[in-house]
């Protein structure tokens, strides 16, 4: 294994002794990249041959690397080309599948093997092949991945060389040039249109400085190198599908950060893992690491590993493998952003940054090959460590309540399943901890599967962590996420219930008749909101349900809760009423009931001043420089996808100078607004007390704290400082003191006064919020305003100080305050995060359409 070892590193040495000087020129060349005395075949065209010019010398267009790909596809017997789905903006996600002839005339036997050795845990053969995901910039503005894709693909389809030959017949490559296609669009439209002639690289350069928003994310401004758990998004969907359809052993994922820094690779901080991943799982990828470290020494680059990154949130690329017994590897590359910039380490060019990625890539075929068995009977052990995990387990499993909003759950149901997670459905009543989840209305989800750590870290409530300093957040369960009742269940509790398999929801049954006196929905539905939507759109007139009723029905009486839907049909067009209800309905399997008398038996009637007119919301979201990318796109992304509702997005620099009259709602999402003139929040504060509805989220809170228009007050940071004794610590305790002040992503529990229409829909008095800084605001003397307040033991889940727990305990969560005609909504945590929380959705929903009856 030694000598193994040390003659492919000699190699490597050998073929990637490129110099620095080679990129410090102009004239280019594809093969200059690459290892020499490959024979390559001259029937292989080189990307140059189709983009016209050599690979760095502009960015690719993704519809460039696409046709280069498809050509590829056609000219070489190596390489089969699959798209697994589309973007937002309609891109095409491609994934190529490259290995021998011989082995793909065997391709499906080869991968149902090897999925079939991982369902039933049967032993690897020695010579079994590594499957091997190259996944490249999954950050847009991050595009040196992408263009070293294309050499890649152009390296493993023409070299005739004799390591080549053995890697691709004795193994499977699976290469995903592009993993967001529409950032990777926006980026390379950027850095283009600002190449000159001669390069600028003047870090102050526009070229060098991108506009809001960057490349870095994708069509909605989400990160989605965060969404490999999450699901969002299709990019992500289209990526989890292929990855459970192979289960790689090794995935990479190739980045870059900033211009002053070097290379880095995995093993990340070791005291930064997921405890759920095992210690082997470090160990390979520092086996791995050491063929990264000779290549890059060979080409004398400057390199780190260990001292940053970590390997803790399961929804990131190079961390959701190591959940699934495959070994995950980032590599971060120091970006030019553009073509040519100065850095401390001197001139950064484009091309250098795309070499240093495929030397990192070649690296790691050459450690895959040479750690071959290790990695196999990695996987394999893997399973056998888990199912001993199982059988030593206190527990047997996780119950989760459905409720009233149907839609919701069944969001949650299809991530469980996305990721190959097995579940039942609960067809008995049981009561567990004073609560019952009902028959045909629960989940169970069992640990005994090979699922099992990802089901524990989706469910962990842990608070306290080897090392509390975290890159990325310390917890995503995902039962809190949705705000469903769940609860862990003993194996002698698991054995009394009655448990079917989970069968999608059947269509509710929809017939609504003319003329009658109105119709009614409840407003519980995930897609409740949407139905009205769709409605208001077509000019309905509907109402909200300020109170409880109970009215009759040609089934009988059924009760109503506050905040259903009223349509009264005398205030319709009788002859479109019925047929949009009915379709309506059936789109978004809404139980719409129709109600024979506006006499009510309790409660109020259908003429009550209670029900509150709804008009169709006009939404202006504030965006642009000064506000957070992330947050708005997360905005964006729910009331354009999941409310259907078209947005109006103005950069935060126009607002001064442009009228608000024709809106109902403005947003802001965490920003900078300090600086925003006295006229402007006079004109504001005008705007909303003559009717206007104000929402705001973290930062932007604090802000109205300051306008006054809302009566908190927010702690500043001289108070969380204070908080925190700094006695006997040292100069190097800075980082870990700065950590403890941090709330890098914790789930905190807050109270909420369910009679307050910002609440109608939620079913219980208790709200898991997201709580990703330490803003604190302080509570008011005002009941009717503090709708909902921490707890006083308020951390769930995840990593917080326990300065900081104090420090937010009782305080404020989300305030609503009437001002004149209007009024001002403040969360101090984002409602939205990640298009993940849905438990908050629809405090946003509810700010839009029954403000009314606030």
């Amino acid at each position: 294994m030694l000598k193994s070892f040390f003659r492919l590193a000699i190699r490597s040495i050998i073929l990637f002794a490129v110099s620095f000087q080679i990129f410090a020129t102009t004239q280019l060349s594809d093969l200059q990249y690459l290892p020499q005395d490959q024979n390559y075949d001259a029937d292989i065209p080189l990307p140059a041959d189709v983009l016209g010019y050599p690979v760095g010398t502009w960015h690719v267009r993704h519809d460039q690397l696409v046709r280069y790909m498809e050509l590829l596809a056609e000219k070489s017997d190596r390489i089969t080309l699959t798209e697994t789905g589309r973007t937002h903006e309609q891109r095409p996600l491609v994934l190529l599948t490259i290995t021998s002839p011989e082995n793909h005339e065997n391709i499906d036997t080869l991968k149902a093997t090897h999925i079939d050795s991982i369902a039933n845990g049967t032993a690897k053969e020695p010579d079994a092949p590594l499957i091997i995901y190259m996944g490249y910039s999954v950050h847009g503005n991050e595009p040196s991945g992408s263009n070293a894709a294309l050499l890649i693909a152009y390296h493993l389809a023409a070299s005739n060389s004799p390591e080549v030959d053995k890697l691709l017949s004795e193994n499977v490559i699976l290469l995903d040039p592009a993993l967001n296609p529409d950032g990777l669009a926006r980026f390379a439209q950027w850095a283009n249109m600002h190449k000159g002639q001669n390069l600028a690289s003047d870090p102050m350069h526009r070229e060098h400085i991108e506009h809001w928003p960057s490349g870095r994310t994708n069509h909605y401004w989400f990160d989605l190198n965060r969404d490999w758990l999450l699901l969002t998004h299709p990019e992500s969907q289209a990526r989890i599908e292929q990855f459970h359809k192979w289960r790689p052993h090794i995935l990479t994922d190739f980045h870059e950060m900033g211009t002053n820094s070097t290379y880095f690779f995995q093993p990340g901080v070791p005291s930064r893992k997921n405890p759920w991943t095992p210690s082997q799982n470090v160990t390979l990828t520092a086996a791995l690491g050491e063929f990264h470290a000779k290549a890059l020494d060979a080409d004398k680059q400057l390199y780190y590993t260990e001292e940053s990154f970590d390997d803790f949130y399961y929804g990131k690329g190079s961390t959701y493998p190591d959940a699934h017994g495959s070994i995950g590897i980032l590599f971060e590359q120091a970006s030019s952003r553009g073509h040519l910039q100065e850095s401390m380490n001197g001139l950064l060019s484009f091309p250098r940054t795309i070499q240093n990625q495929i030397t990192t890539t070649i690296s790691t075929f050459d450690g895959a090959v040479a750690n071959k068995a290790a990695i196999l009977a990695y996987q394999k052990q893997f399973y056998r460590d888990t199912r001993k995990l199982i059988n030593d387990d206190e527990l047997s499993g996780f119950l989760v309540s459905q409720g009233a909003d149907e839609s919701r759950f069944e969001r949650m149901v299809d991530i469980l399943k996305s990721h190959k997670i097995e579940l039942k459905l609960v067809t008995q009543d049981i009561e567990v901890d004073d609560f019952t989840y009902r028959a045909n209305n629960a989940i169970f989800v069992p640990l005994a599967q090979n699922q099992y750590r990802l089901i524990q870290s989706l469910f962990s409530e842990r608070q306290r962590f080897t090392d509390n300093t975290f890159y990325d957040v310390s917890n995503w369960n995902i039962g809190l996420a949705f705000n469903l009742p769940y609860a862990a269940i003993k194996p002698s509790l698991s054995r009394k219930l009655k448990l079917a398999d989970w069968q999608s929801p059947q269509p509710k049954k929809v017939n609504i008749v003319e003329n009658e006196y109105a119709y009614v929905f409840e407003w519980f539905d995930h897609q409740a909101p949407t139905m009205l939507q769709s409605l208001l759109e077509h000019d309905v007139q509907v109402r909200a349900a300020g109170a409880n009723f109970t009215a009759k029905t040609p089934r009988g009486e059924i009760a109503f809760s506050k905040g259903a839907i009223v349509i009264p049909a005398a205030l319709q067009q009788p002859d479109t009423l019925a047929s949009l209800l009915n379709g309506y309905a059936k789109q978004y399997n809404i139980e719409v009931h129709t109600i024979t008398s506006g006499l009510t038996t309790t409660g109020i009637d259908l003429g009550s001043p209670q029900l509150a007119k709804v008009e169709k919301p006009e939404v202006l979201l504030i965006g642009g420089k000064g506000t957070s990318s992330n947050e708005v796109g997360e905005i964006w992304h729910y009331l354009d996808t999941s409310l259907g509702v078209p947005v109006t997005i103005w950069d935060l620099s126009d607002l001064g100078s442009r009228s608000v009259e024709r809106y109902s709602h403005i947003i802001f999402a965490s920003g900078r607004y300090d600086d925003l003139s006295d006229s402007l929040t006079k004109r504001l504060e005008t705007w909303i007390t003559e009717g206007g509805v104000l929402i705001g989220q973290k930062s932007a809170v604090t802000w109205f704290a300051k306008n006054d228009w809302i009566n908190n007050e927010t702690v500043s940071k001289d108070t969380v400082n204070a908080a925190f004794s700094t006695k006997a610590l040292a100069f190097g305790d800075q980082d870990a003191l700065a950590a403890k002040k941090l709330v890098a992503g914790a789930v905190y529990q807050s109270n909420i006064d369910l009679s307050h229409p910002l609440f109608f829909g939620f079913e219980r008095n208790m709200l898991p919020l997201f709580k990703t800084d330490n803003m604190v605001l302080n509570v008011t003397d005002n009941p009717f305003e503090d709708i909902a307040t921490y707890s006083s033991e308020p951390l769930m889940a995840g990593y917080s100080a326990d300065e900081m727990q104090a420090l937010i305990r009782n305080t404020a969560a989300i305030v609503a305050v009437k001002k004149g005609s209007g009024v001002v909504i403040g969360f101090v945590d984002n409602v939205h995060f990640r298009g993940y929380w849905d438990g908050t959705n629809k405090l946003t929903a509810n700010a839009l359409y029954l403000s009314g009856l606030m």
